[in-house]
């Protein structure tokens, strides 16, 4: 091929319709879902669609509740697992490696490796009573590994609890508008919550009089924004929304937590069909270049990109919603693979327009000031970058600086769902391994288990979370890897086809392993002891769990 023709080739693909890649993009999610998932659960994990789930065996009215409907299921196992990862990985991945690499990474491994990691964690909790993964760990490798797994996920689910209370806080303060919607959003949860369970009022119109309450707090957050004249406005916004946590993880499910997260897909379900359809309007050009280069300035494409967009792909962490709460409140067995395999399957839709959002609704260079991706990236950050790309995408629609407002209260009520059930799941954590494990029976207390989490989180939302946040995207994919490897180990025992998840499993692994390596040189290099040292941690913690998982394939 001659340059001429190369470079020929090249514009056609910088210039490619967005419409195109949107319609190759979901094309191969729905083949993945209607083929791939199907075959996953009637072959490998051959799941007895007539037996009854742990929600209803173990019903206690506090976190055994089957759902009222598996719909109000799946809201909350979405909202839970999508939060801000979908966005933010693309976002930032596409202006260290280019849109082709990410979309790649985004189809395949959504389905291949996210969609199996996710139903094969809640199929491992639905088999031991609903148990999280850390708890079913002992069952299927050892005590020691039950212990060792559940502390490094109680961990790292401190940090999520600080890390989005302090960026769910961020978000108020600099958009005071999504205040009253955001608050909003809890008042009119626990409505749903009674009509749906105590007045045993019809879903449909439950829901439509909670989707009517929600636009009337959001005209209220547009025409009352909230700002509070406090020296120190993020502190009490990060203290607010905690003590929310604490009141959510301690209530039963299915009067906050479950309705909550209902009605925010809606939110999310709204703005995927309007930029998915802003995109059939406008018919955007890919602006942005589609390979930028192998390396970074936060290192080599693999493995770094396979950790920055985790959840877009597969994360540890919906293996935690997955066997924490979902497999507490699922009513029966055939909703489980829409629930986890479909989730993880919709969350790679979210992350293929968030793709589109920025790399056609912005521009790479020159162009209109404040319309430029690199340059906003800069100076505004991942949210603000993604808010304004949507906003170019559903213009015509719904006008820019709207668009752009929806897409920032899209973001700031999923990431309140992460929250709040990463608080409860923690919970869960801290009862079994600290009060049952290890003989610490206060911790067996709903409220003393809850108090220290919050407190934690409080210190670390408040101190320096930033400084060891580094290192925790390649825990939340150390985390998938396990998961997937335990998996492989009780598919092995029980005589089932354990190549599905064992592939992907050595694959998360050895990035895993690789991106760690990666990060301590650089840890090493800038004498930063404390997250070398985390790093180090995480390693020798995988290390076991693979001698573990070796012992018991050999026995």
């Amino acid at each position: 091929m001659s340059t001429l023709d190369f470079l020929k080739q090249e514009v056609i693909i910088q210039t490619m319709n967005a419409l195109l890649i949107a319609l190759i993009g979901l094309s191969l999610f729905a083949l993945g879902y209607f083929i791939y998932a199907s075959f996953i659960e009637k072959h490998v994990w051959q799941v007895d669609l007539s037996k009854k789930t742990p929600a209803i065996l173990k019903e206690d009215g506090l976190d055994y509740i089957p759902a009222k409907h598996w719909t109000i299921l799946f809201g909350h196992h979405f909202a839970s697992i999508a939060g801000a990862g979908p966005i933010i990985g693309p976002v930032i991945a596409c202006t260290l490696f280019g849109w082709g690499p990410a979309l790649l990474w985004i189809v395949i491994g959504s389905i291949f490796i996210g969609g199996i990691h996710d139903f094969s964690a809640l199929m491992l909790s639905l088999r031991h009573h609903g148990a999280t993964v850390g708890h079913v760990a002992e069952s299927v490798l050892s005590r020691r590994s039950r212990i060792v797994f559940s502390i490094f996920l109680w961990l790292a689910l401190i940090l999520v609890v600080a890390v989005f209370a302090a960026v769910t806080a961020k978000t108020m303060v600099e958009e005071p508008r999504i205040v009253i919607p955001t608050l909003g959003v809890i008042i009119t949860a626990v409505l749903l919550g009674i009509m749906l369970y105590y007045w045993h009022m019809k879903q449909w119109l439950a829901t439509v009089i909670s989707l009517g309450l929600m636009a009337f707090f959001i005209y209220l957050g547009l025409q009352f924004p909230v700002v509070v004249y406090l020296p120190q406005a993020l502190t009490f916004w990060i203290i607010v929304l905690l003590g929310y946590a604490y009141i959510a993880s301690i209530v039963p499910v299915n009067i906050l937590l479950q309705p909550r997260d209902y009605l925010s897909a809606f939110i999310l379900f709204f703005g995927l069909v309007l930029g998915y359809l802003g995109i059939f309007v406008t018919l955007p050009k890919m602006n942005t270049p589609m390979f930028v280069g192998f390396q970074s300035s936060e290192g080599p494409l693999w493995p770094m990109m396979f950790v920055i967009i985790a959840c877009g792909a597969i994360s540890g962490f919906h293996s935690l919603i997955s066997s924490g709460t979902t497999s507490k409140q699922l009513p029966h067995k055939p909703a489980a693979k829409r629930i986890t395999f479909g989730g993880m399957i919709l969350e790679g839709v979210l992350s293929l327009l968030a793709i589109i959002a920025v790399c056609a609704g912005l521009q790479w260079t020159g162009g209109t000031p404040g319309l430029v991706y690199p340059e906003l990236m800069k100076e505004k950050g991942w949210i603000v970058t993604f808010g304004v790309g949507y906003g170019q995408i559903v213009a015509p629609l719904v006008g820019s600086t709207v668009g752009s407002l929806i897409a920032m209260f899209t973001l700031n009520a999923f990431v309140l769902t992460t929250l709040d059930s990463a608080t409860r799941i923690t919970r869960y954590i801290t009862e079994e391994t600290f009060g049952e494990a290890l003989g610490l029976k206060i911790l067996k207390n709903k409220h003393a288990s809850t108090l220290l989490i919050v407190l934690l989180a409080m210190w670390l939302a408040l101190g320096s979370w930033t400084s060891i946040w580094p290192v925790f995207g390649a825990s939340n994919q150390l985390i998938a890897a396990l998961v997937l490897l335990l998996a492989s180990v009780y598919l092995y025992q029980k005589k089932r086809p354990t190549i599905y998840t064992l592939i992907p499993a050595i694959f998360m692994t050895i990035t895993t392993i690789g991106a760690l390596i990666y990060q301590m040189v650089i840890f090493f290099q800038s004498n930063n002891l404390l997250l070398f040292t985390i790093a180090a941690v995480l390693l020798v913690l995988a290390g076991d769990m693979l001698v573990q998982a070796a012992k018991v394939v050999k026995k």
